[in-house]
């Protein structure tokens, strides 16, 4: 019998100390065995069966992180069905363009029907009136009763199927869906499992990452039923209130890993103080991981030595790389090694060559984010297509055993990436002579200067260092100003919600010498902003050219006031679009 994600929940159900624990902003824990869910999945998928949902089917899961999320996930698995995470609505602010986006991507999956926690159902009116799916939106609690026995439903055994759909993290308005086979997700599982895996003590893991995010379903979740062993599973919103949690549970559980992208370690030094992390001792904390967005070497060198003073190991920071279209990782760090920053000259890179710097030359230092995974491939591409020598700049192309069939009914767009089962990836980056990846930007996202090309992370991170800036809320783009010849550097930074008004009236004079500093370029206009105004994606990725879109359009507009009168109009809102849709499904008499 083949593996799926069904057979690895029996499997791992056998092993009733194994599981999640759910822990809330008042670091009470709830523990809830893989045994459980697994009996628990059986009851959902009979009711799905009776709902009308076929092998198959798309089902889409709207809930935070909560064991009901898991109850939902594994009972559409074991009905046969395609689970198709998708995120709350947690920008309260921003509801109408949740609902234009959801039911965008609903559409885009084919779903059949929506489960939802109770709550976050009463907002999902509007985006269920517009994506109409055919069996409607449900609470596990509202699902018909079941009309076959929960225990005769068996999960399907063909590794070739379709297994999951998530959308791509991608900074385009246009979410595409990805699907990944049980064959592709296991693949990927064990590949991270192999990196660590210790039959005589399973490592355990901490996360706050969201449940519909790669990174926090196949990366932290998947990999822990796989073992079998314990994660920890914070709200993400509760890490982003109090990030000292965070520490605290990985030091309370003495967990082995935890994975977060730069953003959370420059938060955790913006916003805990020393008397946070009283009784805390981290070093258990062996495996640091940090991906799916940009590098810091800075920020991570800043995070080494703060809590160097609660034992946070030196060696377990470790950059990686990956991406949705690949299931996640590609790419690690050395595990147990600390991670490698290399200063890079300056102009030669511009011009896409990668050349050691000398001391005093102006550099740019990067961070490699590792060698491939064993079964992966990487290679750099030029513009014609041929790969490139070592420390030149190209596309990224990657290759393995976990990427995606394709996007999902999206023929075109899957032959525009996936060629002889190479994946172009849209990054830029290069290799050096030791077999490591650089990454220096998203090709799309490029910063063109004088005719040079820069990595707008590198701004951002400058801008985003200054204080009355929201950590991580800074954008960087290029774009021809009709008064000059050449492109100008436009930065869009939000303020920080405690900034003072004679702060944030002098952020801009701060964020252009800082840039100008770090990086060599001037800055022609920098905007500063609300907080919550800069587009993101779902999985909280800026979108860089919708953001400059909206800007030159005069609709980069803060989220609007939320208070219980907006939420409850919203909640008005929802309930006549619930009914309009009943009413639309009813047979004409």
């Amino acid at each position: 019998m083949a593996d799926t994600l069904g057979t690895l929940l029996l499997r791992a159900a056998d092993h009733p100390e194994a599981g999640l624990r759910f822990v809330d902003r008042r670091e009470r824990a709830n523990f809830v065995s893989w045994q459980t869910f697994a009996d628990q999945a059986h009851e959902v998928a009979a009711s799905l069966h009776e709902l009308g949902i076929a092998a198959g089917d798309r089902v889409a899961l709207v809930y935070g992180t909560r064991p009901s999320f898991f109850r939902a996930f594994f009972g559409i698995l074991l009905a046969g069905a395609v689970p198709v995470p998708l995120y709350p609505p947690v920008r309260l602010g921003r509801l109408g363009e949740y609902h234009q986006r959801t039911s965008l991507m609903l559409r885009a999956a084919g779903c059949r029907a929506v489960l939802a926690q109770a709550n976050v159902r009463r907002l999902l009116g509007e985006t269920v009136a517009a994506a109409r799916p055919a069996l409607g939106c449900h609470t596990l609690e509202a699902l018909p009763t079941p009309g076959r026995r929960a225990d005769a439903i068996a999960p399907p055994t063909d590794a070739s199927e379709l297994a999951l759909i998530q959308f791509s993290s991608g900074t385009t308005s246009d979410p595409k869906p990805v699907a990944l086979s049980h064959r592709a997700l296991l693949a990927q599982v064990r590949a991270l499992d192999d990196s660590w895996r210790d039959p005589d003590n399973p490592p355990t893991g901490v996360s706050w990452l969201p449940l519909y995010h790669d990174m926090g379903l196949i990366g932290c979740i998947l990999p822990a039923l796989e073992l079998p062993s314990v994660m920890t599973l914070l709200p993400p919103e509760a890490f982003v209130a109090r990030p000292a949690l965070w520490l605290r549970t990985l030091s309370r559980y003495r967990a082995d890993i935890s994975v977060a992208p730069n953003f959370a370690y420059a938060l955790c030094l913006e916003k805990i103080r020393d008397e946070d992390l009283e009784g805390v001792d981290l070093a258990a904390w062996r495996l640091a991981l940090c991906g799916a967005e940009p590098v810091s070497p800075a920020v991570l060198e800043r995070f080494r030595e703060r809590f160097a003073r609660w034992g946070f190991p030196p060696e377990a920071l470790t950059p990686v790389y990956g991406l949705s279209e690949a299931s996640l990782a590609v790419t690690f760090g050395d595990l147990g090694k600390p991670f490698a920053a290399t200063r890079w000259a300056r102009g030669p890179l511009t011009q896409g060559r990668a050349e050691a710097a000398a001391p005093e030359d102006d550099a740019v230092t990067l961070a490699s984010v590792g060698k491939p995974l064993p079964g992966f491939g990487i290679r750099i591409l030029g513009p014609d297509g041929a790969p490139l020598p070592p420390q030149r700049v190209g596309r990224l192309s990657v290759r393995g055993p976990s990427l995606m069939d394709g996007y999902f009914e999206r023929a075109d767009a899957t032959a525009a990436v996936l060629q002889d089962g190479w994946l172009d990836t849209g990054d830029l980056g290069f290799i050096d002579q030791h077999g490591e990846l650089y990454l220096t930007g998203r090709a799309k996202d490029v910063l063109i200067l004088r005719g040079r090309n820069h990595d707008p992370a590198e701004v951002e991170h400058a801008a985003s260092a200054v204080p009355g800036v929201r950590a991580g809320c800074a954008v960087a783009v290029s774009t021809r100003d009709d008064r000059a010849a050449t492109e100008t550097l436009v930065v869009m930074v939000e303020h920080d919600r405690q900034a003072r008004p004679e702060q944030i009236g002098s952020l801009s004079d701060h964020v252009a010498k800082a840039v100008l500093a770090a990086t060599g370029l001037a800055i022609g206009t920098v905007v500063i902003l609300a907080p919550g105004t800069l587009p993101r994606t779902s999985s909280g990725k800026l979108r860089r050219g919708d953001a400059l879109n909206r800007y030159q359009g005069g609709t980069l507009t803060p989220p609007g006031a939320v208070n219980a009168l907006t939420v409850g109009a919203a909640m008005v809102r929802s309930a006549r679009a619930f009914r309009r849709a009943t009413r639309a499904k009813e047979p004409s008499s």
